[in-house]
């Protein structure tokens, strides 16, 4: 029971930690002069990533592959289905002509990249993702951020720092600490619930982490996203998606490859391909909207509903 209460409380702590970071991180940024787009595409993704990032660091340590897999790939789908159709549902979505131009196709290359590495096409082993292929991703993942903050700093105008809400360094690393020690004690706690929910209820980590453990690490990009598209700020909402589902690819699964290899079993693929359709419906709707380039509340709410037929997929039928 023990175990179940510190499960729950390590969501608070891990999901509370997150958003301190976000707050000091993107107060920095604007310091620095980078853009609401430039911001939401790697600080907040970054930072909404990392309830991602520390849960698989925990699971690899202690050889939870199944859990570091099932984590990530629920969490891009429940990224893409349900938190872009609720922003959308919100208020209709406008998406900037920079995140179609790269940032979705970055998710395309993420993800074939990652099959090809999971299933083995590239070195010929059996089905795992080792450590040369963390590397592998991790080298995607330092390209990805030289062309999205270097390259995009350079062309883009830098905000007025004087209009934005902005820490000083000292609130701002208070609230890195403080950040830190939440994300660390959260994941701890989560891993070890899982551990003990798998063997009480014979539930596999890979499918709690589908479910459970994906919808609740997700909950930073749902509030970030929400919160953006009530203020209409579409290039946060959209922005801090995909970059995000990037972020777990790549920086995730790479971390936690390189800590230890991942066994990935076959039946993963079905995982890989709901997340590839959920992709292209994304663009389908973003390219055949009645307004260039912008996702309707009803294009929302057709993406929450294959998001609730992936769940009931996922418990219900999943082998």
């Amino acid at each position: 029971m023990i175990t179940y209460i510190f499960f729950a409380l390590g969501f608070v702590l891990l999901i509370a930690g997150a958003r301190i970071l976000i707050k000091g991180s993107t107060s920095i940024g604007f310091r620095f002069g980078l853009s609401q787009l430039v911001i939401g595409l790697t600080i907040v993704a970054m930072g909404t990533s990392l309830p991602e990032l520390i849960i698989n660091v925990f699971a690899s340590i202690k050889g939870n592959t199944g859990l570091a897999v099932g984590n990530v790939l629920g969490s891009n789908i429940t990224n893409t289905l349900l938190i872009i159709g609720a922003a959308a549902i919100i208020y209709p979505t406008k998406v900037h002509q920079e995140i179609i131009g790269r940032d979705v196709r970055t998710n395309f290359t993420s993800l074939a990249v990652l099959a090809l590495l999971a299933n083995d096409f590239v070195f010929g082993r059996t089905n795992s993702i080792s450590r040369i292929d963390g590397i592998i991703l991790l080298i995607f993942f330092l390209y990805y951020m030289y062309e999205s903050f270097f390259k995009q700093k350079k062309e883009e105008k830098k905000p007025d720092v004087a209009t934005q809400e902005t820490l000083s360094l000292t609130m701002a690393l208070l609230l890195t600490v403080g950040g830190i020690a939440g994300l660390y004690f959260g994941g701890r706690w989560i891993v070890d619930g899982v551990e003990k929910m798998s063997k009480d209820l014979g539930i596999s980590g890979s499918t709690i982490g589908l479910t459970l453990v994906a919808g609740a690490t997700s909950l930073p990009e749902l509030v970030t996203s929400v919160i953006a598209a009530i203020k209409k700020d579409a290039d946060i909402a959209i922005g801090n998606v995909v970059g995000s589902n990037i972020f777990n690819m790549l920086l995730v699964l790479g971390v936690s490859a390189v800590i230890r290899p991942i066994d990935y079993a076959s039946g993963m693929n079905n995982q890989l391909i709901i997340f590839l359709a959920s992709l292209l419906l994304l663009i389908l709707f973003i390219k055949t909207g009645k307004k260039s380039l912008t996702i309707s509340r009803f294009e929302g709410i057709l993406l929450l509903l294959g998001y609730f037929c992936f769940l009931y997929y996922t418990i219900y039928w999943q082998p």
